[in-house]
């Protein structure tokens, strides 16, 4: 899995190369830095990404984050020009970064469940809308509430695309009528969309992209908070008076009359109770394997091995998911386990709601005495930007081995990186060949 490029890059202070250290093929900086500590420390840059937006979220909805705060502050830190040159203290930070991705996702789910009750699952309308509309997309829950009370008894539906799906299954969101049903699939769609889909558009979180010579929206489009890009309105505060003022303006949106629907809202909370069901499903052979598939879905068909992945799975399998990876095969009706009402389609939410597989995990080990990393699980994950990376970081401070990723190796992992992972956590890439690749997750 040897990858070629650059053995590293580094520009950050006074005595970095020309160019910047790396540019020329150098496999050392200039203080001494290697290049696996380059990329060690850029891995806990990409965690701590990912770890401030789910921060960010649970700070805005009034949650104590300091023990999060304490680790971006520590990790900023030790990257500092000079700080240290240890291998093994820097797998030890970022297992740092890893457990403060653990923290923050339990933060942020207690209180998304606190502010916007215990999600419950709900079967939504899919690319179906009318009237005057908005349609907004990303993960802020905070943004959704605002947008939803502003709107109350103003004409106006408001419809979800790709990671604010999962909205619909809160109920103190869900109690609004006007919420009615999911646009589109996930983020990289949104050209191609937004130019067919007539309403105004929130932005509250990443993935925006950049307008091109052919959007035709940039005047219907709107950023929330960080969320922005040239070109569009950027809404003051929690203020969506400019947004609700062009919906009103735009004549209604027409061409969405599909009849598909989608399930979301199996949040932990709402499947932990099932646990005696499922564990007597799993008892009695009826349930064989889990399967977490899961992760940030972005262009390119090399991802279609993740619905293939899904589509394969024997009938007496179980796919956990989460993220917008999910996509890739959430419009297909995966049914139930035969003989039980547990379904074989368990959507837990966004990517920051990942941790709710190890929550299930965890209570099935309990329950059986299994440790986590002998249960039958496997887990295929797909990566695209930080987010992802907080995941993974945060499932190795667990200890979880076995992962499986793809579709490809990110380019901040080298050999020696790629070495320690696979001989302390058994990672591996996936095939890129579904049917294979299930065959060694059955162990046939």
């Amino acid at each position: 899995m040897s990858k070629d490029t650059l053995e590293m890059f580094c520009h950050q202070c006074e005595m970095s190369a020309i160019g910047g250290c790396g540019s020329k093929g150098q496999s050392m900086g200039t203080c001494g830095k290697d290049s696996t500590l380059a990329r060690l420390q850029d891995m806990m840059i990409f965690g701590l990404k990912g770890m401030s937006a789910y921060r960010h979220h649970a700070n805005e909805l009034g949650a104590d984050t300091k023990i999060v705060d304490d680790t971006i502050a520590q990790t900023l830190y030790f990257t500092l020009t000079n700080m240290n040159f240890n291998f093994d203290e820097h797998i030890e930070q970022v297992l740092k970064v890893g457990k403060a991705g653990v923290d923050v996702m339990g933060i942020l789910s207690e209180v998304h469940t606190k502010t916007f009750g215990v999600p419950s699952p709900i079967r939504v309308t899919q690319n179906k809308a009318e009237g005057k509309a908005i349609l907004i997309s990303g993960h802020n829950l905070h943004a959704l509430k605002e947008l939803l009370e502003q709107t109350k008894d103003k004409g106006i539906n408001i419809y979800t695309h790709s990671e604010m799906l999962p909205a619909h299954g809160y109920p103190k969101l869900r109690k609004y009528p006007h919420l009615k049903g999911n646009i589109g699939k996930a983020w990289f769609d949104q050209t191609k969309l937004f130019n067919e889909f007539g309403g105004a558009i929130v932005m509250s979180t990443n993935c925006i992209v950049p307008l091109r010579s052919n959007c035709e929206y940039s005047d219907r489009l709107f950023g929330y908070d960080i969320a922005g890009t040239k070109g569009v309105t950027h809404i003051v505060g929690d203020d969506f008076t400019p947004v609700i003022q062009k919906a009103l303006s735009l004549p209604d949106v027409t061409g969405f009359d599909s009849d598909e629907t989608l399930v979301t809202g199996h949040h932990y909370k709402a499947i932990l109770p099932m646990a005696g069901e499922i564990l007597e499903a799993i008892s009695a052979g009826k349930i064989r394997r889990f399967f977490v598939i899961a992760g940030c879905d972005a262009p390119g068909k090399d991802r279609n091995y993740y619905r293939e992945l899904a589509l394969a799975l024997p009938k007496d399998c179980v796919i956990l998911t989460s993220s917008c990876g999910k996509f890739r095969f959430n419009d297909v009706d995966f049914g139930v386990i035969e003989g039980t009402q547990i379904p074989r389609y368990i959507d837990l939410g966004q990517c920051n709601d990942s941790n709710g597989a190890v929550a299930i995990a965890s209570a099935l080990s309990e329950a059986t005495g299994i440790a986590i990393n002998d249960l039958p699980v496997s887990i295929v994950l797909m990566w695209m930007e930080q987010k992802a990376i907080i995941i993974l970081l945060a499932l190795l401070y667990l200890g979880v081995k076995n992962v499986h990723i793809g579709p490809t190796l990110p380019e901040f992992v080298n050999d020696e990186i790629l070495g320690f992972l696979v001989e302390k956590y058994n990672l591996s890439l996936i095939s890129g060949d579904a049917q294979a690749d299930l065959k060694k997750f059955l162990g046939e």
